[in-house]
């Protein structure tokens, strides 16, 4: 084990870990790899593919698990949103989660409400455990109600493993192009445990999350209130400055779930405790890693644009220019054309509402500086084309105003991206 002290550039976090935590990524690991977990997945015939594209997916702990949850700020709430949202509320307990791609359940009424019910019924008897112990969530298209007699055949049907959890990532998505799955093995001291997390997201997606999910799972044993305050904080440095389109969505849902099967009689991990530090950290690498996976594959993207802002007077500000330069369609588009057009990404952080002196900032495309304290500068066009060229492309703009910093994550915008979006329901 090493003594780590490590910096996220553009997080606004600086955290000095001296408990001589260690953090490993598990090879091959997903969902599944905290003890007591275990999912599966079937096709039910929800989405109108052929055979064997699957559609529903359950992720279930062989224990009791504290549960929190942090969901869309769209004030247009999907049936299984707001389900969640009343269940976490009145327990901060969950064992299971059941999710389908391809209907949205969303603006579908009071039938949507008793649809998302009845599926957490329904999976609560095949499971044996109490319906109050089921959360439930729904990705695809808005307005369709749920081929329930499909849902309650697929639910027969699935069988669920400590295996099963690359198959739930495969499960989950709609127009991803591949599954999104880590998991971390961080040793602290004497105590050993494991943070695993899943997501699915390439279009609809924008700060505070869009037509994302994204469910995690840990064998540590954590108190609940920090398990909130946890999730929160991990989720604002990674999914929620994640934009694609600039579209948030009726279903965005992060979901934890905590079985302490790892800790046997160590007891419970609290705020401010020595552990607190380890598992936040840990937390925070698993939900980055997804928010770098959703935004390198954004429907039709090409490449992943990572936007880095300095010198903030908050990090408000920070976060606010960041997500404006990364979110603007012509920085997107000049991205994917390679076109070092810096003028864009100082025009993006002006119209953001964050405080900006021009005669103060800076601007670069990777390393290279192009406007430096209020002057364009001479640069090298060809070699700044080609660091727009690469499958990930860094934007980096100084404001020299404060101390305050923070990045955030997109992609270029294209043709398929269009062409993807013109014909979703047809």
């Amino acid at each position: 084990m090493i003594s780590l002290c490590y910096a996220y550039r553009g997080c606004g976090i600086f955290l000095i870990m001296q408990n001589k935590a260690n953090f490993e990524i598990i090879k091959d690991g997903g969902i599944t790899s905290p003890k007591g977990f275990a999912a599966g997945a079937v096709y039910a015939g929800i989405k109108k593919q052929s055979q064997g594209v699957m559609d529903l997916a359950v992720l279930y702990s062989e224990a009791d698990s504290a549960a929190a949850g942090v969901f869309t700020t769209n004030k247009v709430k999907a049936a299984p949103v707001l389900f969640d949202q009343q269940n976490l509320k009145k327990t901060g307990k969950a064992r299971a989660i059941i999710i389908n791609a391809g209907v949205a359940n969303a603006c579908t009424g009071k039938q949507g409400m008793e649809n998302a019910v009845l599926t957490a019924e329904l999976l609560a008897k095949k499971l044996k455990i109490e319906p109050e112990e089921v959360l439930v969530a729904s990705t695809g298209v808005i307005g369709v109600q749920l081929p329930m007699d499909k849902i309650e055949d697929g639910i027969e049907q699935i069988k669920i493993s400590r295996s099963g959890g690359h198959i739930l990532a495969k499960a989950i998505m709609t127009t991803d192009r591949k599954p999104k799955e880590i998991a971390i093995k961080v040793k602290s001291g004497n105590t050993e445990f494991t943070v695993a997390g899943v997501a699915k997201g390439a279009g609809m997606i924008h700060p505070n999350m869009a037509t994302m999910l994204c469910f995690l799972a840990t064998d540590a044993r954590i108190e609940g209130k920090f398990l909130k305050s946890a999730l929160k904080k991990a989720i604002d440095l990674s999914i929620n400055l994640v934009t694609v389109d600039g579209d948030t969505s009726t279903n965005d849902t992060a979901i934890i779930l905590g079985n302490g099967m790892a800790m046997g009689d160590k007891g419970v991990i609290e705020q401010g405790s020595r552990l607190a530090e380890a598992f936040q950290e840990g937390l925070n690498r698993v939900c980055l890693h997804l928010a770098r996976s959703i935004a390198r594959d954004g429907e039709g993207a090409t490449r992943m644009i990572e936007v880095f802002v300095d010198g903030a007077v908050s990090q408000d500000d920070a976060r606010l220019a960041a997500r404006i330069i990364a979110n603007s369609p012509l920085v997107k588009t000049a991205v994917h054309g390679c076109d070092p057009n810096w003028g864009r990404i100082i025009c993006a952080a002006g119209r953001s509402g964050a405080e900006l002196d021009p005669e103060k900032a800076d601007v670069y495309i990777d390393d290279i500086c192009l406007f430096k304290s209020g002057t364009p500068l001479p640069f090298d066009k060809k070699a700044a084309a080609d660091k727009l060229g690469g499958p990930e492309v860094s934007l980096r703009m100084d404001f020299h105003l404060g101390k305050a910093s923070a990045t955030a994550w997109g992609c270029d915008l294209s043709k398929e991206y269009v062409t993807i979006n013109a014909e979703y329901t047809t």
